[in-house]
């Protein structure tokens, strides 16, 4: 649950995090060695930006520069990540969200994904908000009326899905765990790209 707290967005153009973490691979993510030294980059940013507070960081993951990107390096780097934060012992709040994907990095993340049972949105500059990873038709249903809000109730999703309330809340419930949504102190839900809108 969000309790009030802002979120601090954290973009992290991969690509930079390859040139920096392993200097000769530039933005072809190959290899285990080279996503584990662009995750532990990652994960030291994120230690950064944690305050006293233990600030809601956003870390978007952008891959515009990237241009291969192979399973073990998206093991690496995109489901460990995941992983890493989604357990109560996770060392800080953090969430993430993948953006300006192509084809090629859907079908590895993809892969990575329902290995672990984990799911991740990714956002594009021009086009639609997807949810990657294995969904079944009711929790796809109640993400694309949540994405087509931006924030809602579940009695709100449930009218406009016309699914009963107890499966709109299981549904809900799924996001929440999988850090792919965020519960407002009001009860409402929102997924994360409303909120990566909300602080742009």
């Amino acid at each position: 649950m969000l309790q009030g707290r802002r979120i601090a967005p954290l973009p992290i153009d991969l690509s930079h995090a390859a040139r920096r973490s392993v200097t000769s691979l530039f933005s072809n993510l190959v290899t285990r060695p080279t996503g584990r030294a662009i995750r532990t980059g990652v994960e030291s940013q994120i230690a950064e930006m944690e305050d006293a507070e233990r600030q809601v960081t956003m870390s978007i993951l952008d891959f515009s520069q990237v241009r291969v990107l192979d399973y073990s390096c998206a093991d690496e780097i995109v489901a460990k990540l995941l992983l890493r934060y989604l357990g109560e012992e996770r060392p800080a709040e953090a969430f993430f969200v993948v953006r300006n994907l192509q084809e090629h990095h859907v079908e590895a993340i993809e892969a990575v994904l329902e290995r672990h049972g984990l799911l991740v949105v990714a956002v594009d500059d021009d086009g639609p908000v997807l949810l990657l990873g294995e969904t079944d038709p009711v929790q796809r249903a109640v993400w694309d009326a949540l994405v087509r809000r931006g924030r809602a109730s579940r009695a709100e999703l449930a009218e406009e899905t016309g699914l009963a309330r107890e499966a709109v809340t299981g549904a809900l419930t799924h996001f929440y765990l999988k850090r792919v949504a965020a519960v407002h102190v009001d009860g409402t839900v929102s997924p994360l790209s409303a909120l990566l809108l909300q602080d742009a």
